[in-house]
């Protein structure tokens, strides 16, 4: 048998936390090794524990979500947690600025249960859980504010397709509809992403659309 993916849920709301716990521990695959109700906590209990996935509510006492995710998962981090930002905020300010801090993707809270297993198994493969429409509309509204004044970005470690299927990344298309775009096959553009990544250090495909409009290879 493979290892269960280990959850730790982060909810300042009890109710919630518990809902959550009780959902994930039913699953063969997946075990919840702590609880907790703020962000503080689960910067700490993940230092101890090393969880795989952390839960992770936005709004929180002591330490909000936003920045309990960048002291897990952001920039210089020494060993990164993947996080699942779950929030009753769809696609706000907080979001956006999780997603800059580190996590891996996010959910609302009224998901269905099937949703949020589905987005801990994806995120814990070192996927990101950012549906393509998702990724447009959230660049769309943000894009101004992560596009760069001017400079030259640090992109020259990428071929010159690379850069093409990054910048179709950036602008919300699928594989599939990169794929058909370039007319090249669905496991082409796979490597292609994993290489882009590989070469840019960059986690997943949230990074790499914040890396292009941060470098404004997208306009």
């Amino acid at each position: 048998m493979t290892t269960p993916v280990r959850v730790l849920v982060c909810d300042d709301q009890a109710l919630i936390r518990t809902g959550f716990a009780t959902i994930i521990d039913a699953q063969p695959d997946l075990e919840v090794v702590a609880e907790c109700g703020d962000g503080r906590s689960a910067v700490d209990l993940a230092a101890r524990l090393h969880p795989d996935v952390v839960v992770m509510d936005v709004r929180m006492p002591v330490l909000d979500g936003i920045e309990a995710t960048r002291l897990l998962a952001g920039a210089g981090v020494a060993h990164p947690v993947k996080v699942l930002v779950v929030t009753t905020f769809n696609l706000d300010e907080y979001v956006y600025e999780a997603l800059r801090a580190g996590a891996s993707g996010f959910l609302l809270k009224d998901a269905p249960p099937a949703q949020l297993l589905h987005g801990i198994r994806t995120v814990a493969s070192g996927a990101a859980l950012l549906a393509p429409e998702v990724t447009r509309r959230l660049v769309g509204r943000y894009a101004a504010r992560i596009r760069p004044a001017g400079g030259t970005p640090p992109d020259s470690a990428l071929t010159a397709r690379e850069l093409e299927v990054l910048r179709l990344i950036a602008n919300g298309l699928s594989n599939s509809e990169i794929a058909a775009t370039l007319v090249i096959s669905h496991e082409t553009v796979k490597t292609y992403v994993s290489r882009i990544l590989s070469k840019l250090n960059l986690r997943d495909r949230v990074q790499a659309v914040v890396y292009a409009y941060r470098n404004g290879l997208v306009t």
